[in-house]
């Protein structure tokens, strides 16, 4: 079993507080087997009688049968299934004198799921806990719909230290796995390269796309396709619909306009297969709309859209620096940091901005610093913010960790990825 402490600790902390616990993430990154195995050995473990956990989940032809429902049937009529009878099969296990744990998979598929829930939650003898693959269901939806009692606890696929701890072995062929195939569950239990690969391009075709095209009914796939391309062969650069835009008429002679880019941007990001990260002016104290930088939550997904053939392990650990720090629950920024050189305005990146309540990091990401020229180019930027947060490098190649006579952290991306608190040393 691939251990997940870090989400385990937080369900537990969140037990009984009066919320429904709603656990999203990207498909395939171990929501249910979480909830379900983890979360439920722990209650087993900690006393709790199997009786007084009801699972249930909402895209199992099982489940559905023991309230009447049939999964082909739902699929064909594309409709959701119904409140009434599952409210009914509910009532057949509690007792109004016992307390019980709700654990239900893909609980947007149930009907008016905001009012069943709120109303048991109401009742104070149930903890509920859901999970759900949309951030437009669990996101903005919840603080409306929940009415300010819903609590979400986003689940990324595999850190590299979980895979590490599973797989063990030689850290930087490892890394070089992880970076390749990402931390899908699923991904890192595959025996060869070869499995690996066909796995992440069928769910990638086969479930992600497809989930997306269907949820958001987008007829023109092609130009979907087309749009996820553009953007896993740009990770780490900066972009915008606009840019976007023009690169559709230089290289495939069609228009799809801003609007629709967007669109399918948001799309993507619901679906959680990309995330976006704002331009912060770190002098200025503003952020600034665009261009951003979009990055994939898992790097296995990216490199499957391009068909394993763009693996740029300098954009890769980018991208990988920005999911790990997401993991730990930073909030985080692409810098910009605005100087004056010989009368002109100049723009500085600060490759991450990265924020947890008080604490805040400056974050360079470089492949390798071969000599003093790069170094100062790597540094130019940390050099021109003037206050007192932490500023750090991290190198894809192996240092020794060190602080230079500026006080910036030195690491090696190994370093990083593997020490929780590495941030702090």
């Amino acid at each position: 079993m691939i251990n997940r402490d870090l989400y385990l600790e937080e369900l537990k902390s969140r037990m009984w507080n009066d919320s429904v616990k709603i656990i999203t993430g990207i498909r395939r990154s171990g929501k249910s087997f979480l909830l379900n195995s983890i979360f439920h050995e722990h209650l087993i473990s900690s006393g709790v009688k199997e009786d007084r956990i009801i699972k249930f989940a909402f895209d199992s032809a099982t489940d559905l049968a023991k309230i009447g429902e049939d999964l082909i049937e739902l699929e064909k009529d594309k409709r959701k299934v119904s409140y009434k009878k599952f409210i009914s099969y509910l009532e057949t296990l509690i007792s109004p004198k016992e307390r019980y744990y709700l654990l239900l998979d893909e609980v947007q598929r149930l009907e008016a799921f905001e009012y069943v829930l709120n109303g048991y939650l109401s009742k104070g003898n149930l903890d509920i806990y859901v999970t759900g693959s949309n951030s437009k269901f669990l996101s903005s939806d919840v603080i409306t719909e929940f009415r300010g009692r819903g609590d979400e606890i986003h689940v990324m696929p595999l850190s590299f230290s979980e895979f590490y701890g599973y797989l063990k072995g030689d850290v930087s062929k490892r890394l070089f796995e992880y970076m390749t195939y990402g931390g899908l569950p699923r991904t890192v239990l595959a025996q060869s390269d070869k499995q690996k690969m066909n796995y992440l391009s069928s769910q990638l075709e086969k479930t992600f796309i497809k989930d997306v095209i269907e949820r958001n009914n987008i007829r023109n796939t092609e130009e979907l396709n087309e749009l996820m391309n553009f953007i896993a062969s740009g990770i780490s650069t900066l972009t915008n619909p606009a840019k976007l835009e023009k690169r559709f008429m230089s290289e495939k002679k069609t228009h799809l306009s801003t609007d629709t880019i967007s669109n399918y941007m948001k799309y993507l990001q619901d679906a959680f297969i990309i995330d976006k990260a704002l331009r912060y002016d770190v002098k200025g104290k503003s952020y600034i709309s665009t261009p951003y930088k979009v990055y994939f939550e898992d790097t296995g997904l990216r490199n499957a859209k391009l068909g394993f053939w763009q693996v740029e392990f300098t954009h890769l650990m980018e991208n990988t620096i920005y999911n790990e720090l997401r993991y730990r629950g930073y909030k985080v920024d692409v810098g910009v940091v605005e100087t004056r050189e010989k009368n002109q305005r100049k723009q500085l990146e600060v490759d991450f901005v990265a924020n947890e309540g008080s604490q805040r990091f400056y974050i360079q990401s470089a492949y390798d610093i071969y000599s003093e020229d790069k170094l100062l180019q790597e540094t130019k930027s940390l050099d021109n913010i003037s206050d007192s947060f932490k500023k750090i490098i991290i190198t894809e190649r192996s240092i020794v960790r060190h602080h230079n006579d500026k006080g910036y952290l030195f690491l090696s991306l190994e370093d990083f990825l593997l020490n929780q608190d590495s941030l702090n040393w």
